[in-house]
C-alpha cells in the first residue's frame, strides 16, 4: 500500500508540473498524510477483523436472526417477570386486606365469616411471599456470596423477618400478625422494580432500535441473474444481493450496480440520505430509499459495522465511571448503616414499649426505607441514556471515563488535514479582471479541465458543482507538458495553468491579479490562471478546503472556555493561514506523525487537561497520550483502539456536542446522587420513629412507597437528560 501512496503522490506531482501549478513544497512533503485514507481503509480492515475475532460478545454473531436480537439486554425479561408477579400479587393482596382484622377495625367494616375464612389471610400471604417475595431473596444470594450486600439483601431481610414473625403469631399467641404489611410491602417492591426495569429498558432502547434494522432475509443474486430469498444469517462474503427501494440492507458491502440514496441516520446520525453509486460502500441496517442496488457482500453478522456499534453501546452502558464507583461504595455503606439503625431502633423501642409488634414494624420499616434502590439506579440509568444519546448523534463511547473527563478539558488539539479541513484541494477564492463574472470564469476553467482526471481538475469541477453551474463543453483538449492545459470552449481558445504557463506565453499579470497571487502565496495557497489569447481573465486560489463547521466549532469551544490548538505536518505558512482563518489559539507546524504525542505531552506539562482529535491511525500515539482521545471521521469502523470516543462523522461540531453531553451527564449523576443520599439521610431517622413524640410513625408499606417514590424520581430525573438532545442536535448558525 505504501507503493500505491507514492504512486498517487507522484501523479499529483506530475499534474503539478503539467499544469504549472507550483504547489507549495509543504503540501508535497505532507502528501502522504493528506492521502492517508486509502491506507487507513486497509489497516482499519485488518484491525477490525482481529478485534472482532477476539471479541467475547459471541451472542451478536447472528444478526440475521431476530430471535437473538434481544440477547444483548436482559432488562426486558426482568421487566416482564416483575410485571407479571406484581399483577398477580396485587390480585391476591385484595382479599388479604379485606379479611385483615386491623384493616376492618380501622375502616369500620366486617367481612362475612365462613369455613376456612380465618385462613385466607395467612394462606394468601404465604402465596404472595413465595411468588412475589422469593425473587428478591434469590437475587440477594449473589450479593451475600460476593460479600457485597446491598438492596436485595435489605429487602430480603425485611420480608423474611415479617413473614417468619407473622407465621409464628398464627400458631402461637405472640400478638398481632404482620400479614397485611408484608403483602403490601411485597406488592410495592414489585411495582418499584417493574418501573425500574422499564426505565432501564427504555434507556437502552438504542440497542433495540439498532437490532431492528437488520432484516431477517435477503435477496441473493444467483449466477444466472435470478434472485433467491435466503436468511441473512446464511449470507457469505462475496455474495451478490439485490436491495430494492425501501428495504434495509442486509450486510456491509460495495455497490456493484445501480444508484440510489441510502438513509444511514440511525447508524451514523447523518439525517441527509447518502448518494450511492458503483464503488460506494453500504452499511448493514441502512435503508435504501429510491433505486435498486446490487451489492457485493464484504461483511456479515458479527463482522458488520452495525454489530460493532452495538457492542460499543452495550459495553459503554455496562462500564463504570468514577461516579458509579462512588455510588457503589455509598450503597454498600448504606446497607450496614441500615442494619445499625434497625438494631438501634429495636433496642430503643423494646426499652420504651417492650418487645411487641411495634418493635418489629420499626425494624422492618427501617430496612425497607433504607433500601439503596434509588442509589443503585442513580448512575446506571444516566449512563444508559447518555450512551444511547451519544450513539444517536454519531458519538460512540468506547471508554466511559473519557466521556466523564471531557467536561474538564482545558485544550482541544485538532489534527488539521481531514479534520479541520476536508483533506482535499478546492477552489477557496477567485479574482477576475474587467468585471468578469466569477461563476462564468469558474465554469470556463472547469470546462477546460473537464477531461483531466487530476487533482486540480477535480477541484474546479467540484467547485462548479457546488455553485450549481452549468459547465460548457470543451473541445480540442491538449496538455502542455509542465505548463498547463488548453482547450476550446464556445470556439474560443483558453489556457489553464500556473506561473510557468504565464512565463511560456510571456504574459504579465494585471495589478489586481498580481496582488491576489502574492496574498494567496503568503497563505500557502496555489494559484491557477485562466487565460484567453494574451489576456489573463481570472486567478483561482486553491488549497486544502477548511470545513465550514470548523470555524463554528472553534467559536463554540471558546464560548465554553476551552483553548483550541492545531497539529499539522504542513509548513509554518500554511498552518498560520489556516489557524488565522479558523480562529485557532495556537498551532504546531511541520510536525511529523511520530512526534505528535510529544506536543500533547508538552501541553500536559503546562498543567492542562488535553483532548486530541485525530484519525485514529496516524495519530494513535497522540490519542493515547491525551487525557481524552477522540477519533474523528472513523465512519462506521469502531475498531479504533487508541481512542476513548469515536465520532462516526467527520464533523468538528461533534466535539462541542461531546462537551455538552459530558457536562449534562455529570450534572445528572450528581443530582441523582444528592437526591438518593439525601433521601436516606432524612428517611432513616423518620422510619426509626424519630417523629413518634409528635404522633408520626411510618408503616413498612408507607416506607416502601417512599423508597419506590425516591426511585421513580431518580428515574424521571435521569430521563430529563434527553432534553440535552436539543443542544446536541442544534444547528449552529454562523
Amino acid at each position: 500500500m505504501k507503493v500505491n501512496l507514492k504512486k498517487t503522490n507522484h501523479q499529483m506531482m506530475d499534474h503539478s508540473g503539467h499544469a504549472g501549478h507550483d504547489m507549495h513544497q509543504g503540501h508535497h512533503d505532507h502528501a502522504d498524510h493528506d492521502m492517508h485514507k486509502e491506507h487507513e481503509e486497509h489497516i482499519d480492515n485488518d484491525m477490525h477483523q482481529s478485534h472482532e475475532e477476539s471479541a467475547s460478545h459471541d451472542k451478536h454473531a447472528d444478526h440475521g436472526d431476530h430471535e437473538r436480537h434481544g440477547d444483548h439486554v436482559d432488562h426486558s425479561g426482568h421487566e416482564q417477570m416483575f410485571r407479571k408477579r406484581f399483577w398477580l400479587s396485587l390480585f391476591l393482596t385484595i382479599p388479604v386486606l379485606l379479611f385483615s382484622q386491623s384493616i376492618q377495625k380501622w375502616l369500620g367494616f366486617s367481612m362475612p365469616e365462613f369455613i376456612g375464612s380465618r385462613w385466607i389471610v395467612p394462606v394468601f400471604s404465604t402465596i404472595i411471599f413465595l411468588y412475589g417475595g422469593i425473587p428478591f431473596i434469590q437475587m440477594s444470594i449473589p450479593e451475600l456470596r460476593n460479600k457485597k450486600p446491598g438492596m436485595m439483601a435489605l429487602i430480603s431481610l425485611a420480608i423474611s423477618v415479617s413473614f417468619i414473625y407473622s407465621v409464628t403469631t398464627t400458631f402461637f399467641p405472640l400478638g398481632e400478625s404482620f400479614y397485611w404489611e408484608l403483602v403490601t410491602l411485597i406488592v410495592v417492591m414489585l411495582f418499584g422494580h417493574w418501573m425500574e426495569m422499564r426505565s432501564v429498558r427504555k434507556a437502552s432502547s438504542a440497542l433495540d432500535e439498532l437490532a431492528k434494522l437488520m432484516p431477517d432475509t435477503a435477496e441473493l443474486v444467483l449466477e444466472n441473474g435470478k434472485t433467491k430469498s435466503v436468511r441473512t444469517a446464511d449470507l457469505k462474503t462475496g455474495d451478490m444481493i439485490l436491495i430494492r427501494p425501501g428495504e434495509n440492507i442486509a450486510a456491509d458491502g460495495e455497490v456493484v450496480e445501480g444508484e440510489s440514496d441510502v438513509n444511514e441516520a440511525l447508524i451514523t446520525g447523518e439525517s441527509t440520505p447518502v448518494k450511492k453509486v458503483p464503488g460506494s460502500s453500504v452499511i448493514a441496517g441502512s435503508i435504501n430509499e429510491v433505486g435498486s442496488l446490487r451489492v457485493s457482500v464484504t461483511a456479515t453478522g458479527d463482522k458488520t459495522a452495525l454489530a460493532g456499534i452495538m457492542r460499543l453501546v452495550e459495553q459503554a452502558q455496562k462500564s463504570k465511571s468514577n461516579t458509579q464507583l462512588l455510588a457503589d461504595k455509598a450503597a454498600a455503606w448504606l446497607f450496614y448503616a441500615a442494619l445499625a439503625v434497625a438494631g438501634l431502633s429495636a433496642v430503643l423501642w423494646t426499652i420504651a414499649v417492650g418487645l411487641n409488634v411495634e418493635v418489629l414494624k420499626r425494624v422492618v420499616t427501617v430496612l425497607v426505607t433504607a433500601c439503596p434502590h434509588a442509589l443503585g439506579l442513580a448512575i446506571p440509568l444516566v449512563v444508559a441514556i447518555s450512551t444511547a444519546m451519544g450513539a444517536e448523534n454519531g458519538i460512540l463511547v468506547r471508554d466511559r471515563l473519557s466521556l466523564e473527563e471531557a467536561r474538564k478539558l482545558d485544550v482541544i488539539v485538532f489534527d488539521k488535514t481531514g479534520t479541520l479541513t476536508e483533506g482535499k484541494f478546492g477552489v477557496v477564492s477567485i479574482e477576475t479582471i474587467d468585471g468578469n463574472n466569477e461563476n462564468d470564469m469558474l465554469a470556463t476553467a472547469a470546462a477546460v479541465e473537464g477531461d483531466s482526471e487530476h487533482l486540480i481538475a477535480k477541484s474546479f469541477l467540484r467547485a462548479a458543482g457546488e455553485r450549481n453551474l452549468k459547465v460548457p463543453t470543451a473541445t480540442e483538449f491538449e496538455a502542455i507538458k509542465g505548463k498547463g492545459i488548453q482547450a476550446k470552449v464556445s470556439e474560443k481558445k483558453y489556457f489553464v495553468g500556473g506561473p510557468r504557463l504565464l512565463e511560456s506565453l510571456k504574459i504579465k499579470l494585471p495589478a489586481n491579479l498580481e496582488k491576489f497571487s502574492q496574498s494567496s502565496g503568503k497563505k500557502g495557497q496555489s494559484v491557477v490562471y485562466l487565460v484567453e489569447g494574451q489576456k489573463t481573465l481570472a486567478a483561482f486560489a486553491l488549497a486544502d478546503v477548511v470545513r465550514k463547521e470548523s470555524k463554528i466549532a472553534v467559536r463554540e469551544l471558546h464560548k465554553l472556555g476551552i483553548e483550541v490548538a492545531m497539529l499539522t505536518g504542513d509548513s509554518q505558512k500554511v498552518a498560520a493561514a489556516v489557524a488565522k482563518e479558523i480562529g485557532i489559539d495556537r498551532y504546531f507546524a511541520e510536525v511529523l506523525p511520530e512526534d505528535k504525542d510529544l506536543k500533547i505531552a508538552a501541553l500536559q506539562k503546562e498543567g492542562k487537561r488535553v483532548a486530541m482529535v485525530g484519525d485514529g491511525v496516524n495519530d494513535a500515539p497522540a490519542l493515547i497520550r491525551a487525557n481524552v482521545g477522540i477519533a474523528i471521521g472513523s465512519g462506521t469502523d469502531v475498531a479504533v483502539e487508541s481512542a476513548g470516543l469515536i465520532l462516526v462523522k467527520n464533523n468538528p461540531l461533534d466535539i462541542v456536542r461531546i462537551i455538552h453531553l459530558s457536562k449534562a451527564t455529570y450534572r445528572k449523576m450528581i443530582e441523582n446522587l444528592i437526591w438518593a443520599t439525601g433521601y436516606n439521610v432524612l428517611a432513616l431517622p423518620i422510619a426509626a420513629g424519630a417523629l413518634a413524640p409528635w404522633g408520626i410513625l411510618l408503616s413498612p408499606a408507607v416506607g416502601a412507597i417512599f423508597m419506590s417514590l425516591s426511585t421513580v424520581l431518580v428515574a424521571i430525573n435521569a430521563q430529563l437528560l434527553r432534553r440535552t438532545n436539543k443542544k446536541l442536535e442544534i444547528q449552529f448558525a454562523e
